[in-house]
C-alpha cells in the first residue's frame, strides 16, 4: 500500500511538474502544438472523410454478397464497395451543383441586366432632381483645384515601390495553392488506405489496448467509443435524410405555387439543412433575395411558403427523423449548435450535435446506474 502510495504521489507531482511548465513556456509549447497539428491536418481530414464514406462503404458490403465465402467475392468485395461510396458521394455532388450552378448563372445574368435599368432610373432621377447639375459643378471645382502631378508622383512611386510585395503575395498565394492541393490529394489517399485496411487497424489497435491497458479501462473505452459512433452515425444518416425530405417538399411546394428557380433553391435548402437549426434559415434569405430580382410578391409567397415549411419541419419531420434517432432534447441541440458554431464556425454546427448527443447518452446511462 505505502509503495501504491508513493507511485501515486510521484505522478501527480510529475503531472503538476509538466503542467507549470507548459504555462510558464507557453508560447513555445502553443507554437510547438500548432506546428504539430497542422502537420497532422491532412491525416485527421483523411479520417473525417474516410468516416462518412464507410457508413456508405457498410452499406454496399451489407448488400453485395453479403453470406458469399468465394474468394473471389471476398477480395473485390471491399475494393468494389469503396468504389461505389465514392462514385455516390460524387454523384451526389453533381446531382447539387447540376441543380444549383445552372439557375444560379440565370439569376447573375437577370441582375446583371437589371443594373443598367437601375442606373439609367437613378441618372434620370438625379437629373429631374437637379442633384446632377450640382454635382457636375462640384466635380468641375474640384479637379480644377486638384494636384494632379503630385498625386500622379505619388502613385508612381507608390506602384514601383510595392512591386516587391506585389511579387511576394503572388509567391504567397501560390504556395498556398500548392499546399492546398498537397492537403487535399493527401487526405483522399489515407481516407482510402484506411478505409481499405480498417478491419486491419480495429484488430492491431484492440492488440495495443489489450497489451498496454487493463480489462476494465479497456471496457470503458470501447464503450464511449461505442456510444459515440453510434451518435455520429444516426445524425449523419437522419441529417441527410432530413435534408432530402425538406429539399423535396420545399422543391415541390415552389412549383405548385409558381415559383421561379424551384430546383435549385430546393437543392440549395436541402443542402443548407445539413446545419441544424440555422440552415434553413439560410436557405429562405438567398432564395428570398433570388425570387426578388423577378418579382417581389413572388418573394413574399415565397416567404410564407418556407415559414410554412419550417413549421412542419420543425415540429413533424426533424424531431422524427433526426431527434428520436439521436435521442437528445431540442434545447440540447440548440446549445449544441450554438456553441459549436461560436468555436468552429459551420463545421463545429455540424459537430456539435453528435458530441452533445453522445456525452449526453453516456451522463444519462450513468445516472440511472446510479444507486438511488
Amino acid at each position: 500500500m505505502k509503495d501504491i502510495k508513493t507511485r501515486t504521489l510521484v505522478k501527480i507531482v510529475l503531472a503538476c511538474f509538466a503542467l507549470y511548465l507548459a504555462m510558464y513556456y507557453w508560447t513555445p509549447v502553443a507554437g510547438f502544438l500548432g506546428v504539430a497539428l497542422s502537420a497532422f491536418v491532412p491525416l485527421l481530414l483523411g479520417l473525417a472523410l474516410a468516416y462518412p464514406l464507410n457508413i456508405l462503404m457498410s452499406f454496399y458490403e451489407r448488400h453485395f454478397f453479403p453470406n458469399s465465402q468465394k474468394k473471389a467475392v471476398l477480395k473485390t468485395r471491399t475494393g468494389l464497395c469503396l468504389v461505389f461510396a465514392i462514385l455516390t458521394l460524387l454523384g451526389i455532388i453533381a446531382l447539387v451543383l447540376w441543380l444549383i450552378i445552372p439557375q444560379l448563372v440565370d439569376c447573375v445574368r437577370l441582375l446583371l441586366a437589371q443594373i443598367p435599368v437601375a442606373l439609367e432610373r437613378a441618372a434620370e432621377w438625379l437629373v429631374q432632381t437637379g442633384i446632377a447639375d450640382e454635382l457636375v459643378t462640384r466635380i468641375t471645382e474640384w479637379a480644377e483645384g486638384f494636384d494632379w502631378q503630385s498625386r500622379l508622383e505619388g502613385i508612381i512611386t507608390a506602384v514601383l515601390g510595392g512591386a516587391t510585395d506585389v511579387v511576394g503575395v503572388v509567391a504567397g498565394v501560390v504556395t498556398t495553392a500548392v499546399s492546398g492541393i498537397a492537403t487535399a490529394f493527401i487526405t483522399i489517399i489515407f481516407a482510402v488506405y484506411v478505409l481499405l485496411g480498417r478491419r486491419k487497424l480495429a484488430g492491431q489497435l484492440n492488440r495495443l489496448m489489450r497489451r498496454y491497458l487493463g480489462e476494465g479501462l479497456r471496457g470503458k473505452i470501447h464503450y464511449v467509443l461505442g456510444v459515440f459512433n453510434d451518435c455520429f452515425h444516426r445524425f449523419i444518416v437522419g441529417q441527410c435524410a432530413e435534408a432530402v425530405i425538406l429539399g423535396t417538399l420545399c422543391m415541390l411546394g415552389m412549383m405548385l405555387l409558381g415559383l421561379p428557380y424551384a430546383p435549385m433553391i430546393g437543392a440549395l435548402t436541402a443542402f443548407c439543412a445539413l446545419i441544424p437549426i440555422v440552415g434553413a434559415f439560410l436557405a429562405a434569405g438567398v432564395g428570398a433575395f433570388l425570387i426578388l430580382m423577378q418579382s417581389p410578391m413572388q418573394a413574399l409567397i415565397f416567404l410564407i411558403f418556407i415559414v410554412v415549411l419550417q413549421q412542419l419541419e420543425g415540429n413533424l419531420i426533424y424531431p422524427h427523423v433526426v431527434g428520436s434517432s439521436i435521442q437528445l432534447p431540442g434545447i440540447w441541440v440548440l446549445a449544441a449548435v450554438t456553441v459549436g458554431g461560436s468555436v468552429l464556425g459551420i463545421f463545429g454546427m455540424l459537430l456539435g450535435v453528435p458530441l452533445a448527443a453522445g456525452c449526453y447518452r453516456l451522463i444519462r446511462n450513468d445516472v440511472n446506474r446510479a444507486p438511488a
